[in-house]
């Protein structure tokens, strides 16, 4: 027989209360929150794609324009995320390793995008690299054309994406110590064994999280986008643009499969981007 001992301790052992105070109802309040704002409208839409029937899905989604206007969102969103990731990391280094005049100004501009509205942001970039624009005008000479072209695109995305790379990194990098970097130059490391070594891999699953980050927001961009795009079918047409001018012909089938066909693929790269992160982290012993 349990002693009565042993039944106050085992009744105050469940009763002990929680680590963190209203954990109950802050959960319930999370999970009906994430409920209403995204697994509902996500529920909505792919309730909605389940009407049209497997037949006049496959024929909307894989419609000639549509299957370039989502090439075009997602490459372009690809390779800005590329450029940012490069770029960014560079960036955060400077502002982390280095002290130089104006470093809290260039620090405060990075987080320029994310107040600045995005029309504002594609009106400005437009202007610049307008073919009669001060960068545009430089580069025309050239043969070069960035304004009304995927170029263009790309660039708007940089400047909207690089924030979200920068903000992700550079935490981690303060945290790493420079008597770290010393050691291996002590033990003989080379100064590129160092980065790719002992510094990159501290920073790949943050480094990941910003790509992951600025790729989404670039799937999905729009305002910074449109003006410098151009629009023109089948040359530089976003997905989300074609979405609005599907709604604007009332052919709420056509936007419906757009919308589906990017929630379903950026699904699956962020997916791909997160088991990316895990094994990095697994793989390096950062993050867990």
């Amino acid at each position: 027989m349990i002693s009565m001992a042993a039944r106050s301790s085992t009744r105050w052992r469940f009763r002990q209360p929680s680590v963190i105070p209203g954990f109950g109802l802050a959960l319930g309040v999370t999970l009906a929150w994430l409920t209403i704002i995204v697994l509902i409208p996500l529920s909505g839409l792919l309730w909605r794609s389940s009407g049209l029937g497997w037949s006049k899905f496959v024929e909307l989604a894989l419609d000639e324009r549509t299957v370039n206007a989502l090439t075009i969102s997602f490459g372009t969103a690809f390779i800005a995320a590329v450029v940012n990731l490069v770029f960014g990391v560079l960036l955060a280094w400077v502002l982390v390793r280095y002290r130089f005049p104006g470093k809290r100004v260039i620090d405060a501009m990075v987080d320029l995008p994310f107040a600045l509205p995005t029309a504002v942001a594609g009106i400005a970039l437009t202007t610049l690299y307008a073919p009669n624009g001060w960068i545009g005008s430089l580069l025309a000479p050239l043969g070069i054309k960035i304004a009304f072209t995927p170029a263009g695109i790309v660039v708007a995305l940089i400047f909207v994406g690089l924030p979200f790379v920068v903000r992700t990194v550079q935490p981690i990098m303060e945290e790493i110590d420079k008597e770290v970097e010393e050691a291996a130059a002590t033990l003989g490391a080379t100064r590129f064994q160092t980065i790719s070594r002992v510094l990159l891999p501290g920073l790949l699953p943050a480094g990941l999280t910003g790509f992951a980050l600025a790729f989404a927001r670039g799937v999905g961009e729009y305002g910074s986008v449109i003006f410098i795009a151009g629009n023109l079918p089948y040359v530089s047409e976003i997905a989300p643009l074609l979405i609005v001018i599907r709604l604007e012909e009332f052919n709420y089938p056509a936007a419906t499969a757009i919308a589906a066909v990017m929630l379903l693929l950026s699904f699956m790269m962020l997916l791909v981007i997160n088991v990316i992160q895990a094994w990095s982290r697994r793989r390096y012993g950062y993050g867990a």
